[in-house]
């Protein structure tokens, strides 16, 4: 497969911004040339209620166990696309680790990419991962504070566990509350992606004319 760039909108680095990838498919689009492989990393429930039109759905655990089979099925550019681009960069980082170097992060996520006026394919509307993070880890700081007060002070143990588990998550850039609620029926409520439908997909798109890439 091949994808030609205008150069102003290059990406630099190993993230690309929404307005690249659009114009990207654009020129792909005027030249008759493949369009980039998107891959999206979020929970299947996450990728039920939206995701960009072309993408291949492929959740974080499920590449990390298949991470050396996807990347010998990719012949190209590939875009990595989650909610933030945490689970993007560590996508990243496992493909890189297999030997596929020219694969970039979505910088922003799918909500970067919706605003930019990219073309999104929408259902059943869940909670984003990280807001379930953000609502748990809240919940759990005000138990233990409350606990604190009314129950026992060593209660206020929980609060500070907390913070310090959000802190190691900023500075390491992982998330081990979002991998744990991602296995959680709610998020899970929904068919996963069979591995080899993935891959014969991804394979059938490297002996396709790049005209029909365009979909």
């Amino acid at each position: 497969m091949t994808m030609t760039s205008p150069p102003e909108t290059s990406p630099t680095g190993h993230t690309v911004d929404a307005d690249t990838v659009i114009a990207w498919n654009q020129a792909a689009a005027r030249e008759g040339a493949g369009t980039p492989v998107v891959v999206d990393v979020r929970s299947a429930a996450e990728y039920q209620a939206s995701h960009i039109r072309g993408s291949y759905h492929m959740p974080l655990a499920t590449l990390a166990e298949h991470t050396r089979d996807l990347a010998a099925h990719i012949a190209g550019p590939v875009v990595l696309v989650c909610q933030s681009g945490v689970r993007a960069e560590q996508a990243r980082r496992y493909l890189a680790a297999a030997g596929l170097e020219r694969a970039h992060v979505l910088d922003g996520g799918l909500p970067a990419y919706t605003v930019a006026g990219g073309d999104i394919v929408r259902g059943r509307q869940v909670w984003a991962l990280e807001r379930q993070v953000r609502l748990v880890a809240g919940a759990l700081v005000l138990a233990g504070l409350t606990a604190g007060r009314l129950v026992s002070p060593k209660a206020r143990l929980l609060a500070g566990g907390i913070g310090a588990g959000l802190t190691f998550s900023a500075l390491s850039n992982t998330c081990a509350m979002g991998a744990a609620l991602a296995r959680l029926p709610a998020n899970r409520d929904v068919t996963e992606p069979e591995i080899g439908q993935t891959l014969a997909g991804l394979r059938a798109r490297r002996h396709e004319r790049p005209q029909d890439t365009q979909r």
